[in-house]
């Protein structure tokens, strides 16, 4: 696979392996492979009654960091915010944080963590769901 210049598209999911009905975090992400800068979107997903079991994260940034020894390894932090309507009786919403931690390798499959509200999901596997043209040849939507 050839080093990525420009700007490139892909799609990952970060679930935890074994327990059923655990949060599942589904990332659309650009990224622009000369400065590192990651922007994007997501949702959580979870096994859970209506209207609880879907979190979407409108706005999703971070950057990405190389070991740069041995078989490099891409260190990627996210963060962003989401709206938490409050159930009634109480009347308004707030904006509650997320962030997620991921160690990838070029093809963007790995481990990971991410939190959100009060919930911390560790020991995840990252594993790229982009289209097959994406993934292995890192098609980009532009050049440098």
């Amino acid at each position: 696979m050839t080093e990525p210049v420009g700007y490139y598209l892909v799609n990952l999911l970060v679930e935890q392996q074994g327990p059923v009905g655990a949060p599942a975090l589904h990332l659309q992400l650009g990224v622009n492979a000369v400065t590192g800068q990651i922007m994007g979107s997501g949702e959580i997903t979870q096994a859970l009654p209506p209207p609880y079991g879907q979190t979407h994260l409108p706005q999703v940034t971070g950057s990405i960091f190389h070991t740069g020894f041995g078989q490099d390894t891409m260190l990627v932090h996210l963060s962003g915010q989401y709206v938490v309507s409050v159930p009634p009786p109480a009347i308004g919403s707030y904006l509650a944080q997320f962030s997620a931690a991921l160690a990838v390798d070029k093809a963007w499959n790995g481990k990971g963590s991410f939190s959100y509200a009060n919930h911390n999901v560790t020991g995840c596997e990252v594993t790229n769901e982009s289209p097959a043209a994406v993934s292995n040849e890192q098609t980009l939507i532009a050049t440098a």
